[in-house]
């Protein structure tokens, strides 16, 4: 339950939705420089 929960690390969910977003970041990110280059080139 929740008081056995240690303090210092978040539940699951929250963790794979963390690292989904940032993965998401991540791609996200990429995809607009990729974007920045050809508009550039182009």
């Amino acid at each position: 339950m929740l008081w056995s929960d240690p303090s210092n690390e978040p539940p699951e969910e929250l963790r794979e939705a963390q690292a989904m977003l940032r993965r998401a970041g991540l791609v996200l990110a990429i995809g607009m420089v990729i974007a920045f280059v050809i508009l550039g080139m182009g």
